[in-house]
C-alpha cells in the first residue's frame, strides 16, 4: 500500500461536533459534522470519504476530543495517534495566534468554547487545564430548546442579532440607576432578572430571549477567562471553539473585554483549533 507523504489528517471528536482538518501539500481544508455516535473505523472512513479523502492513503490519523479514546490504536496498518485534548487545545491556540518558535514562550490562556468551556494555560510545550465552566454552547442549545423551541445555532444567532438583551436582563440602570466603576449603565446587572420580577407581566419576544441567552453564555465565558488568565499571570488570551463562530457571541465578549481592560483575541477558524493542535502534535 502506498501512502501519500504530503497528506495529513486530524479529527476532533467533540460532544456536539466532529471537526476534521486535512493538510495536503501545506494547504489546509476543514469541515465539521454533528456528533451522531461514538467513532469507529467504518465511520472514520466514511467521514473522510465525504470529502474525497481515502483512509488507505494515510500512514496515520491524529485524533483527539472527548470520544477519541474509544478508537483502536490501529486501523489495519494505519496508525491512530491519540492526542490528549488539553495539549491539543493549547497547541492549537498557539498555532492560530501565530505563536511559533521563541514566540511560544508567551504565557497564553486558551479558552476552548465548545459544548462546555475549558481553560488551558499554554507556554512552550507545557499545557495545563487550569479552570473551566460547564457553561458553553451545549448550555445555549439546551436552553434554546426550552426557551425558543429550536436547537439550530444559526437560528439562535439570527434571533439574537435582532434582539435586545435588556428586554429580559436587568441592567445597572434598572438596579442602581446608573454606571458603577468601569461598567456603563446599560451593562448587565442580573441575567434574566427582568423576568424574575413579580411586577413583570409583559410579553417577551423570541429575539430578546435569544439575545439574553447568548449574553448569559458569552459573559460567563469571558469573565471566567479573564479572571483565570490574571490568576495564572497569562500575557495573552485567545478564544477558540465553535461558539466563537457566532457574531453575537463575539460582540458580547468584546464588550466584557472593554469593561475589564482585557483583550480576548479572536482568530480565524476558531472551531478547528483543537484538531489543528492535534495535527501539529502528531507531527512531533
Amino acid at each position: 500500500m502506498t501512502h501519500q507523504p504530503d497528506l495529513a489528517v486530524a479529527i476532533d471528536f467533540g460532544i456536539s461536533n466532529t471537526d476534521v482538518v486535512v493538510r495536503r501539500a501545506g494547504e489546509f481544508r476543514t469541515w465539521s459534522q454533528p456528533y451522531a455516535h461514538d467513532p469507529d473505523p467504518a465511520s472514520v472512513r466514511k467521514l473522510l470519504a465525504s470529502r474525497d479523502i481515502d483512509l488507505d492513503d494515510l500512514a496515520r490519523v491524529a485524533v483527539t476530543g472527548g470520544r477519541h479514546r474509544v478508537l483502536p490504536d490501529m486501523f489495519g496498518d494505519i496508525q491512530i495517534v491519540k492526542i490528549n485534548e488539553v495539549q491539543a487545545i493549547g497547541r492549537g491556540g498557539q498555532a492560530l495566534l501565530g505563536l511559533q518558535g521563541d514566540a511560544r514562550k508567551v504565557v497564553l490562556m486558551v479558552a476552548s468554547c465548545g459544548s462546555g468551556t475549558a481553560l488551558i494555560k499554554a507556554q512552550r510545550d507545557s499545557y495545563a487545564h487550569v479552570s473551566g465552566s460547564a457553561v458553553g454552547g451545549g448550555t445555549m442549545i439546551g436552553l434554546a430548546r426550552l426557551l425558543l423551541g429550536t436547537m439550530d445555532p444559526l437560528e439562535v444567532e439570527a434571533l439574537a442579532a435582532q434582539g435586545d438583551r435588556n428586554g429580559v436582563d436587568l441592567s445597572l440602570a434598572d438596579v442602581i440607576t446608573g454606571p458603577i466603576g468601569s461598567l456603563p449603565a446599560d451593562a448587565t446587572a442580573v441575567n434574566f432578572g427582568r423576568l424574575g420580577r413579580r411586577s413583570f407581566h409583559g410579553e417577551v419576544s423570541r429575539e430578546d430571549l435569544a439575545a439574553a441567552l447568548v449574553n448569559l453564555v458569552a459573559q460567563t465565558i469571558a469573565l471566567i477567562t479573564i479572571n483565570a488568565a490574571r490568576a495564572q499571570a497569562c500575557e495573552q488570551i485567545v478564544l477558540t471553539g465553535h461558539m466563537v463562530d457566532m457574531a453575537t457571541f463575539r460582540e458580547v465578549v468584546s464588550l466584557v473585554g472593554q469593561y475589564y481592560a482585557a483583550e480576548l483575541k479572536i482568530v480565524e477558524h476558531p472551531g478547528y483549533a483543537t484538531a489543528i493542535g492535534a495535527l501539529l502534535l502528531a507531527d512531533g
